[in-house]
């Protein structure tokens, strides 16, 4: 991967980038980084020498081109088939569990976050959750703390998600949980979910974990299909270790577990189990 005006490839403003900042994109496939880095130079009109120069001269470029090559795509239930079988084949498990330890890893502007807050509330085992939410991206964080999202651009399809996770005439009503207003163009998460969340900027990839918490279920959805599979095999065993023996990950609908740390998880339907053993109701 080379740009051709310059001579300078990918690998080498890679390698600038981890020099001159906290951030290791080297384990990213060549396919996603290398998309996300020609639009940076497009939309900054720069050359691949342009651009590492601005990366080792200019630290607040460095977070803008961070931002620019960390955002993903989210929605309230994405994949609805997931958010089913999760509502009625996982989530009842835990009613008789004093505590539920979540980890949302990657959790973009929170839209999966509040997904399942939906469905605990449902369930009635909201109070018994501690959700922590972690993500790369400072302005995702900052967004998913406020919980508000574009009316003209997700109302239809996040309604339409909605009611097919619960079917069309058990679902209750949208509007419980989001304060839509479509003359201001946003759809607001119930301000009592917001305080529930513990949010925290942090990089899966090169940074120690912000907590010492093991936990009953980990979310990571849509995130380590844009890693290599020796990456995507480091952050599942790390995953492996953070939860509890019989606890759960669950991954995008596109993403799997493959090599040796596949024989230590059990698949159900879109969920991972960590094989091996008993998990006291603490």
């Amino acid at each position: 991967m080379q740009d051709r005006e310059s001579g300078w490839t990918y690998r080498e403003f890679l390698q600038a980038l981890k020099e001159c900042s906290p951030y290791d994109f080297s384990e990213y496939s060549d396919n996603s980084i290398s998309r996300r880095i020609q639009k940076v130079m497009q939309d900054n009109n720069l050359t691949m020498e342009e651009l590492i120069y601005r990366i080792r001269t200019n630290t607040q470029f460095v977070e803008q081109v961070v931002e620019a090559i960390t955002v993903n795509t989210t929605e309230l239930f994405r994949d609805p088939e997931v958010w089913q079988y999760i509502l009625h084949k996982l989530l009842p498990h835990f009613s008789s569990y004093k505590k539920i330890n979540i980890w949302h890893a990657g959790c973009s502007t929170g839209q999966e976050v509040y997904s399942l807050m939906v469905l605990l509330d449902h369930l009635n085992l909201l109070d018994k959750a501690d959700i922590y939410a972690t993500d790369i991206s400072r302005n995702a964080i900052e967004n998913a703390k406020k919980g508000v999202f574009r009316y003209s651009f997700n109302y239809i399809n996040y309604n339409r998600n909605f009611k097919a996770v619960f079917g069309e005439n058990d679902a209750p009503d949208f509007r419980k949980y989001f304060t839509c207003n479509e003359g201001k163009d946003t759809i607001s998460v119930v301000p009592e979910f917001l305080n529930k969340v513990k949010y925290i900027r942090h990089d899966l990839v090169s940074t120690k974990l912000p907590f010492y918490n093991r936990f009953d279920l980990i979310f990571c959805r849509n995130v380590i299909i844009y890693f290599n599979p020796s990456l995507q095999s480091k952050i599942i065993q790390m995953f492996h270790n953070q939860l509890f023996p019989g606890s759960s990950l669950i991954l995008g609908s596109h993403e799997t577990i493959s090599g040796f740390m596949n024989t230590k998880f059990t698949k159900n339907g879109p969920v991972y189990t960590r094989t091996n053993a008993f998990h006291f109701k603490y």
